[in-house]
Protein backbone atom coordinates (compact mmCIF):
# COMPACT_ATOMS: atom_id res chain seq x y z
CA UNK A 1 0.00 0.00 0.00
CA UNK A 2 1.44 3.57 -1.03
CA UNK A 3 2.02 6.15 1.10
CA UNK A 4 -0.22 8.29 -1.05
CA UNK A 5 -3.62 6.26 -1.19
CA UNK A 6 -3.38 5.51 2.95
CA UNK A 7 -6.07 7.28 4.62
CA UNK A 8 -6.25 7.92 8.23
CA UNK A 9 -9.43 9.07 9.83
CA UNK A 10 -9.32 11.78 12.14
CA UNK A 11 -12.98 12.77 13.22
CA UNK A 12 -16.71 12.10 11.69
CA UNK A 13 -19.39 14.58 12.17
CA UNK A 14 -22.10 12.16 12.81
CA UNK A 15 -25.01 14.32 13.56
CA UNK A 16 -24.39 15.79 10.14
CA UNK A 17 -26.37 12.36 8.48
CA UNK A 18 -29.38 12.28 10.90
CA UNK A 19 -29.71 16.45 10.96
CA UNK A 20 -29.37 16.24 6.74
CA UNK A 21 -30.39 14.77 3.42
CA UNK A 22 -26.60 14.24 1.80
CA UNK A 23 -27.00 14.62 -1.81
CA UNK A 24 -23.69 14.98 -2.52
CA UNK A 25 -19.93 14.71 -1.57
CA UNK A 26 -16.83 16.53 -2.51
CA UNK A 27 -13.36 16.19 -1.31
CA UNK A 28 -11.15 19.19 -0.19
CA UNK A 29 -8.10 20.28 1.00
CA UNK A 30 -7.41 22.39 4.32
CA UNK A 31 -4.97 25.48 4.97
CA UNK A 32 -3.66 24.59 8.11
CA UNK A 33 -0.48 25.20 10.59
CA UNK A 34 2.02 23.32 11.53
CA UNK A 35 0.43 22.30 15.62
CA UNK A 36 -2.82 22.09 14.04
CA UNK A 37 -1.76 19.19 11.87
CA UNK A 38 0.23 18.08 15.02
CA UNK A 39 -3.25 17.98 17.07
CA UNK A 40 -4.89 16.56 13.96
CA UNK A 41 -2.54 13.52 13.49
CA UNK A 42 -2.80 13.03 17.27
CA UNK A 43 -7.15 12.81 16.78
CA UNK A 44 -7.88 15.69 18.80
CA UNK A 45 -10.56 17.40 16.62
CA UNK A 46 -14.19 17.87 16.58
CA UNK A 47 -16.12 19.00 13.71
CA UNK A 48 -19.87 18.42 15.02
CA UNK A 49 -20.86 21.93 14.84
CA UNK A 50 -19.34 22.99 11.74
CA UNK A 51 -20.30 24.20 8.30
CA UNK A 52 -18.42 25.53 5.13
CA UNK A 53 -19.34 28.72 4.17
CA UNK A 54 -18.24 30.37 0.63
CA UNK A 55 -16.77 33.94 0.93
CA UNK A 56 -15.50 36.29 -1.82
CA UNK A 57 -15.49 32.93 -4.52
CA UNK A 58 -13.03 30.81 -1.83
CA UNK A 59 -14.58 28.58 1.09
CA UNK A 60 -13.99 28.28 4.77
CA UNK A 61 -14.65 26.40 7.41
CA UNK A 62 -15.99 27.97 10.57
CA UNK A 63 -16.57 26.51 13.96
CA UNK A 64 -14.00 23.37 13.42
CA UNK A 65 -12.13 23.19 16.98
CA UNK A 66 -8.73 21.62 16.50
CA UNK A 67 -7.75 20.86 20.13
CA UNK A 68 -3.85 23.42 21.00
CA UNK A 69 -1.00 21.19 20.66
CA UNK A 70 0.81 21.03 24.39
CA UNK A 71 4.61 21.17 22.87
CA UNK A 72 3.82 24.06 20.61
CA UNK A 73 4.09 26.43 23.60
CA UNK A 74 3.07 30.20 22.42
CA UNK A 75 3.74 29.39 18.75
CA UNK A 76 -0.19 27.79 19.42
CA UNK A 77 -3.23 28.16 17.02
CA UNK A 78 -6.84 29.69 18.03
CA UNK A 79 -8.76 26.28 18.61
CA UNK A 80 -11.93 27.57 16.71
CA UNK A 81 -10.00 30.02 13.94
CA UNK A 82 -11.74 30.15 10.68
CA UNK A 83 -9.81 27.61 8.14
CA UNK A 84 -9.12 28.20 4.41
CA UNK A 85 -10.74 24.90 1.91
CA UNK A 86 -8.44 24.17 -1.04
CA UNK A 87 -10.58 23.64 -3.71
CA UNK A 88 -10.46 23.99 -7.71
CA UNK A 89 -11.97 27.09 -9.25
CA UNK A 90 -14.53 25.01 -11.04
CA UNK A 91 -15.91 22.96 -8.02
CA UNK A 92 -16.23 26.35 -6.07
CA UNK A 93 -18.63 27.64 -8.92
CA UNK A 94 -20.81 24.27 -8.77
CA UNK A 95 -20.89 24.85 -5.29
CA UNK A 96 -22.41 28.12 -5.16
CA UNK A 97 -24.31 27.91 -7.76
CA UNK A 98 -26.32 24.40 -5.88
CA UNK A 99 -26.13 26.02 -2.55
CA UNK A 100 -27.47 29.66 -4.33
CA UNK A 101 -29.87 28.06 -6.47
CA UNK A 102 -31.70 25.12 -4.17
CA UNK A 103 -31.04 26.50 -0.73
CA UNK A 104 -28.51 23.79 0.48
CA UNK A 105 -25.81 23.92 2.97
CA UNK A 106 -22.15 22.95 2.82
CA UNK A 107 -21.48 20.27 5.98
CA UNK A 108 -18.05 18.57 6.64
CA UNK A 109 -19.00 14.96 7.24
CA UNK A 110 -15.18 13.80 7.94
CA UNK A 111 -11.78 14.73 8.86
CA UNK A 112 -8.91 12.48 7.87
CA UNK A 113 -4.98 12.19 6.00
CA UNK A 114 -4.81 10.80 2.83
CA UNK A 115 -1.10 10.32 2.11
CA UNK A 116 0.76 13.38 4.03
CA UNK A 117 -2.29 15.66 3.40
CA UNK A 118 -4.99 16.86 5.53
CA UNK A 119 -8.52 16.41 3.84
CA UNK A 120 -12.36 17.48 4.78
CA UNK A 121 -15.39 15.39 2.76
CA UNK A 122 -17.65 17.92 2.26
CA UNK A 123 -21.60 17.24 1.77
CA UNK A 124 -24.29 19.11 -0.33
CA UNK A 125 -27.13 18.94 2.26
CA UNK A 126 -30.82 19.59 2.33
CA UNK A 127 -31.83 19.91 6.04
CA UNK A 128 -34.69 17.13 7.27
CA UNK A 129 -37.56 18.37 8.46
CA UNK A 130 -38.59 17.12 12.25
CA UNK A 131 -41.04 14.43 10.50
CA UNK A 132 -38.44 13.40 8.27
CA UNK A 133 -36.01 12.65 11.73
CA UNK A 134 -38.73 10.63 13.03
CA UNK A 135 -39.16 8.51 10.35
CA UNK A 136 -35.73 7.65 9.72
CA UNK A 137 -35.70 6.64 13.67
CA UNK A 138 -38.68 4.53 12.86
CA UNK A 139 -36.74 2.37 10.13
CA UNK A 140 -33.94 2.32 12.13
CA UNK A 141 -35.70 0.74 15.23
CA UNK A 142 -37.35 -1.70 12.77
CA UNK A 143 -34.44 -3.09 10.96
CA UNK A 144 -33.06 -3.65 14.06
CA UNK A 145 -35.66 -5.63 15.57
CA UNK A 146 -36.09 -7.63 12.13
CA UNK A 147 -32.58 -8.36 12.81
CA UNK A 148 -33.41 -9.55 16.66
CA UNK A 149 -35.91 -11.70 14.94
CA UNK A 150 -33.98 -13.70 12.64
CA UNK A 151 -31.05 -13.88 15.14
CA UNK A 152 -33.48 -15.67 17.69
CA UNK A 153 -35.06 -17.75 15.18
CA UNK A 154 -31.80 -19.11 14.07
CA UNK A 155 -30.58 -19.82 17.72
CA UNK A 156 -33.91 -21.19 18.66
CA UNK A 157 -33.68 -23.88 15.76
CA UNK A 158 -30.09 -25.11 16.26
CA UNK A 159 -30.89 -25.68 20.28
CA UNK A 160 -33.59 -28.07 19.80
Amino acid sequence: MSSETAVKQVCTNRKARHLYFILETVEAGIALVGSEVKSLRAGKANIRDSYAAIERGEVFLHHMHISLYDEASHFNHDPLRTRKLLLNRSEIRRLTGKVNERGLTVVPLSVYFKGRHAKVELALAKGKKQYDKRAAIARREQDREIERAVKGRGRGESSR
